[in-house]
């Protein structure tokens, strides 16, 4: 079985749909969606992201931003324009939508892997940027495998051995990867909001029979994206960042 596998969608519908458009064809190319968290936040279009997922084959996780437009976490700890954004998506979703991100989890366990937002030590808010961090969560899940968002950047950590020694392995993009039982930490990048010096929307594919991962990127149309921010009245850092990606 397929499975596209996305994260940090943050509210940006054109680069969603053209992650969408690439993975090709569900029921052929793909069979299911597993998003890992922040399917709204930052960007101008969260009832339409959390519309089009709905109407798909899906499991999706609760991100920091998703509890944070429920209440759920105390935005002052989020920088001046996280906050705006936050206090913007409150009053423009839904009920219908608000009532499916208060029912995600946090945590789900698949066959071999473990899925969650930031880690598997702290579900929702802990960034896994470094072997280090890494290292320190490999003994908080018991499949071979943990996928995680959060960070907005593409990578592998890989466990070297039982004393903290971890690889980090950069993304090779359109290139077939074969999973190799070693424990293993993979973030796919983020949809709406990549931060790793490429703006292009980042995704994955999934081959669960076959153990393979596939990392990937596609262009969208940021201009747009940027316009309804801007007739949002939304940060103009959050705007710019996109055009760089960080």
């Amino acid at each position: 079985m397929r499975y596209l596998v996305l994260s940090d969608v943050h509210a940006n519908l054109t680069a969603f749909e053209a992650v969408l458009k690439d993975a090709g064809k569900l029921g052929t190319d793909y069979e299911f969606i597993w998003c890992l968290g922040d399917i709204v936040g930052y960007g101008p279009d969260p009832n339409d992201c959390v519309d089009l997922l709905r109407s798909m084959p899906h499991l999706c996780l609760a991100g920091n931003h998703d509890w944070a437009a429920l209440g759920r976490l105390d935005i002052r700890t989020f920088n001046a324009d996280a906050r705006k954004a936050v206090l913007w998506t409150r009053d423009h979703l839904s009920d219908e939508n608000l009532a499916y991100l208060d029912a995600l989890p946090t945590t789900f366990v698949l066959g071999e892997f473990t899925l969650v937002h930031g880690s598997p030590r702290g579900p929702i808010w802990e960034y896994i940027l470094d072997p280090l961090v890494a290292a320190l969560n490999f003994p908080h899940y018991q499949t071979p495998y943990c996928l995680v968002g959060h960070t907005h950047t593409p990578s592998i950590f890989k466990q070297l051995d039982d004393k903290g020694g971890c690889d980090i392995i950069a993304p090779t993009y359109g290139e077939t990867i074969q999973l190799d039982q070693h424990h293993q930490i993979i973030n796919p990048g983020s949809v709406g909001q990549p931060r790793d010096s490429d703006p292009r929307a980042a995704y994955a594919m999934l081959d669960i029979e076959n153990l393979t991962w596939e990392f990937r990127r596609v262009t969208y149309d940021i201009k747009s994206v940027q316009g309804r921010m801007r007739e949002a009245a939304m940060p103009e850092r959050l705007i710019n960042r996109l055009d760089h990606g960080w």
